[in-house]
Parts: C-alpha cells; structure tokens; sequence
C-alpha cells in the first residue's frame, strides 16, 4: 500500500490491517524456508507496509 492510501484509513482498520500482513509475512517465511516462495520481494514489501501503518498510528497517538 502507498502511503497516501495508508493515511485514508481510520485506526481500526490500519490494525485490522497490521495483523492480516503480520499473518501474510508469517506464511511467507514458511514458505522462504521450505523454498517454495516465488515472489521474494512480496516479503520486504509487507514488512515496509507494517512500518509504515506502525508510523502512521504513532503520530496519530502522539498529536492527540
């Protein structure tokens, strides 16, 4: 997700949406270890979308 996607977002759904990714990196690491994965960059990809949501839910918590 950009992050101007991730920014329309309210808070319930960008937590809702850390743990759908946090599900889809846990399957992508059992799959990079039984070496079935195809697409290596979906990994890192996931990972820098949970940063970014995390970022996002900071500065929300802090400006309040």
């Amino acid at each position: 997700m950009k992050w101007h996607d991730i920014k329309q977002l309210d808070e319930a759904t960008l937590k809702a949406k850390v743990i759908e990714l946090r599900k889809e990196t846990m399957g992508l690491r059992f799959k990079r270890a039984t070496s079935q994965i195809e697409k290596t960059h979906q990994f890192s990809s996931a990972r820098k979308t949970i940063a970014r949501i995390k970022t996002l839910l900071s500065q929300r918590t802090k400006t309040v």
